[in-house]
Parts: structure tokens; sequence; C-alpha cells
């Protein structure tokens, strides 16, 4: 059960990169993910670091109290181009996009022993 969600779609970066930098802050605390994407030197982690806190002022909560719970990308419009080739012929580039889905829930504290 997420508490907050935020969306990005037709991000353009293809899926297979973007999943990258999704799959290292899944899972992790909001404050660790923002630092985690703050240092790292991808493309994606400055629209993620922004997706992270639209979700975070989605919900009702402080940045310390939420954790990254479900993290989706998934493929979005293809945009197809030619680039020309030998002997007149020409092949075909595809620029594709990524949708990501962010959904944020409340840390479960851990029961003292």
């Amino acid at each position: 059960m997420t508490d907050a969600t935020a969306k990005l779609s037709n991000y353009r970066q293809s899926p297979r990169k973007v999943r990258l930098v999704a799959d290292l802050i899944r899972g992790k605390k909001v404050d660790h993910a923002l630092a985690l994407l703050a240092t790292l030197p991808k493309r994606v982690s400055d629209p993620l670091a922004k997706l992270v806190k639209a979700g975070v002022a989605n919900s009702k909560l402080q940045a310390d109290q939420l954790v990254v719970s479900t993290i989706q990308v998934n493929g979005g419009v293809v945009m197809k181009r030619s680039m020309p080739r030998a002997r007149g012929r020409a092949s075909r580039i595809l620029k594709r996009t990524s949708h990501i889905t962010l959904g944020l829930s409340r840390v479960i504290p851990k029961k003292a022993k």
C-alpha cells in the first residue's frame, strides 16, 4: 500500500537505461535515495530526484518518514526515424521513451526487544 504516488510520462530515454538507476533506489528511504541520486553520474538521476521530491510533496508526511516502496519503468512512445546508409538504403533508428511510476510508503518502525 502506497501513501503517495508520482508519475513521469514520456521521459526521453530508453527504459533499459532508466531501470539501472530505478533498481538502485527501490526500497531505500527517501533521504538516502535523494543523496544517492545527487551523486550518481547518470542523466536520469536529476529527473528521478525531481520525481521523488514530487512524491514527497504529494504525501502528507515528512521525507524522513517515507520509503521508496515501488518504482516501475515501462516503455512509452517509440519515435521512428531513419538514417541514410550505403547504396541508397535506409536503416531505422528507434528513439525510445519511458513512463516512470513511483510509489512512496510509510516507514514501519522496528519493535524494540
